[in-house]
């Protein structure tokens, strides 16, 4: 018995699967002042029909700290960089509270210069005053030697809650995207951790035992207390529930292993539209990590694009012509809500009903002698506007996927250029966009099934991905792996092949002592890093790094 919640921006819907089947659901408004009490509302609904006992395992979506960053109710970070020489570490500032300070290690991992402890205390100081206790450190070669960021983590431990160290984020020599996944990391953490305590609290409450996990921006899934430590890695985990949704829902051909046509996704809520692409049954990823804002970061993630269109988007007459989107004023007036919005229209033109439709006509036809048109004209036009948007900016997003390299959650692609064959639309107001966005789009588009929770089911069905770390160093001849607790000793010889094997083989053993059976197929390699230390002589080992989890996907 699977749960999935997806928290979204205008409902949050939850689920009980049971062998692939739906057994239970329930929708509620979102409070985004109060999330918990969203996610326990449609729990409580489940739970309504399922024993929680039987529950094996609760996967959520949550949209907290994309909202937290978007909205700027974030901490302050206090941000202290050591760069070196060659780079002007001012280029990449990510807040107020950034301090650059003297020291250098080079790209060997040797280092050049210490840290100047003064300017770090001094750094310290101007937080703490600030009333600061969230910090990241970041060292431009941090990956090969982390000394640095660890003597400044020594430093600041005494007054912080929280210390981001952009070594452990990945392997890559990404200065910048370091940077500023450390700084979004510790900006986020404090609420993160608090709804992740209310969260745990409030579902063991309701007597369920199981696992909870928080899916991933990429499509996996991190166990809730892995969650607190990288609450980064939420960022953007509902267009991957979006995805999963999907994928779950995907008819199998049992006669044939050949693989469906490329698909467009469309999860069309009350707020925005989201859009992805299947290849061949495969989310498409951001290889080198997503952009939050203006910050590329190193977050990895399905490739997405959302825009401000949803069945509740304002509806403005502004400068001579009418808008749609994207700002959200509440519900539209069908379902309750003050001002009209896309769905009272699709209600005025016959595309949908629910809800007040006597009010919500009268909404349009006020809205309409206002900005002196008739009813049906006005509802008409916004209409073609919002689906004009979607329509470009669906064209927009096949065309950047095709212009770049195209990697999905397996391997890159090669070859020719990518165009969905059909699209797949989910979310509430899907069923009234179907026609128009046929006409529009000219593709055959299909509603998916149980289109209004697929979200919920893309998060029930999201198989446990669980990331683990292995690291190496031949010069003393050990190897770590801190989620296993192990270390033990390695050759000289130990080469990189001999780390994924050694990191696959863990994989495994972790989820056997959980009872669960894992194939070594099914392990994804998302990182390997091998450099040679150098002392005065030449050569004195490698500093291997590789890091891997169970390759998304759904329980079939």
């Amino acid at each position: 018995m699977l749960i999935g919640i997806d928290v979204g921006g205008t409902h949050t819907d939850a689920v009980a699967v049971e062998s692939g089947n739906v057994v239970a659901s329930g929708k509620v408004p979102t409070e985004h002042d109060d999330l918990l009490s969203s996610v326990l509302g449609a729990l409580e609904i489940v739970l309504e029909a399922v024993l929680p006992e039987d529950v094996t395992r609760l996967n959520l979506s949550t949209t907290l700290s994309t909202n937290a960053i978007v909205e700027g109710r974030t901490d302050e970070v206090g941000v202290i960089v050591s760069s070196g020489p060659g780079i002007d570490p001012y280029n990449f500032q990510t807040g107020k509270y950034y301090f650059p300070v003297s020291g250098s290690i080079d790209h060997r991992g040797e280092e050049i210069s210490p840290v100047v402890a003064d300017e770090v205390a001094e750094a310290f100081d101007t937080c703490v005053a600030a009333g600061i206790s969230a910090y990241a450190a970041v060292g431009k070669f941090s990956t090969r030697n982390p000394a640095h960021e660890e003597s400044i983590a020594s430093a600041l431990a005494e007054k912080s809650d929280v210390i981001s160290l952009g070594h452990r984020f990945s392997g890559q020599l990404d200065f910048p995207r370091r940077i500023a996944t450390a700084y979004y990391n510790s900006a986020v953490w404090r609420m993160y951790n608090n709804f992740a305590d209310a969260v745990e609290a409030g579902v063991r409450a309701k007597g369920i035992t199981a696992p909870v996990n928080i899916l991933k921006a990429d499509g996996g899934t991190m166990p809730l207390e892995r969650s607190r430590e990288l609450p980064v890695e939420s960022i953007l985990s509902g267009p991957a529930a979006s995805v999963m949704g999907v994928l779950a829902q995907q008819r199998v051909d049992a006669d044939t292993d050949a693989p469906h046509d490329d698909i467009l996704i469309l999860d069309i809520g009350g707020t925005t539209t989201d859009i992805a692409l299947l290849v061949a049954d495969t989310p498409l990823v951001e290889k080198d990590g997503i952009a939050v804002g203006s910050f590329p970061t190193l977050v990895r993630a399905l490739k997405t694009r959302s825009i401000g269109i949803g069945g509740d988007s304002e509806l403005r007459y502004s400068a001579g012509a009418l808008r749609v989107g994207p700002k959200r004023r509440g519900a539209c007036i069908a379902a309750g809500g003050e001002s009209p919005a896309l769905m009272d229209a699709l209600i005025y033109c016959g595309h949908a009903a629910f809800g007040d439709v006597d009010a919500s006509r009268q909404g349009i036809e006020t809205f309409a002698a206002e900005c002196d048109m008739e009813p049906l004209e006005l509802a008409k036009s916004v209409i073609n506007l919002a689906v004009e948007t979607i329509s470009r900016a669906v064209h927009d997003f096949i065309a950047e996927v095709n212009s770049t390299p195209v990697y999905t959650i397996r391997e890159m692609l090669h070859g020719n250029e990518l165009m969905p064959a059909q699209v797949s639309i989910m979310g509430g107001p899907a069923e009234s966009f179907q026609q128009l966005l046929t006409d529009a789009l000219a593709l055959p588009v299909h509603t998916v099934p149980q289109f209004a929770v697929a979200n919920a089911i893309g998060a029930a069905m999201t198989r446990p991905t669980f990331e683990l770390e292995l690291f190496a160093d031949t010069e003393a001849q050990t190897l770590f792996i801190p989620v296993m607790g192990e270390k033990r000793a390695v050759s000289a010889r130990y080469t990189l092949t001999d780390a994924v094997l050694d990191a696959k083989e863990a994989l495994i053993e972790y989820f056997r002592q959980r009872g669960l059976a894992v194939d070594v197929d099914d392990i994804q390699v998302t990182e390997k890093q091998s450099f040679n230390m150098v002392g005065d002589y030449g050569t004195v080992g490698k500093n291997i790094r590789v890091k891997c989890q169970i390759t998304p996907g759904v329980e079939i």
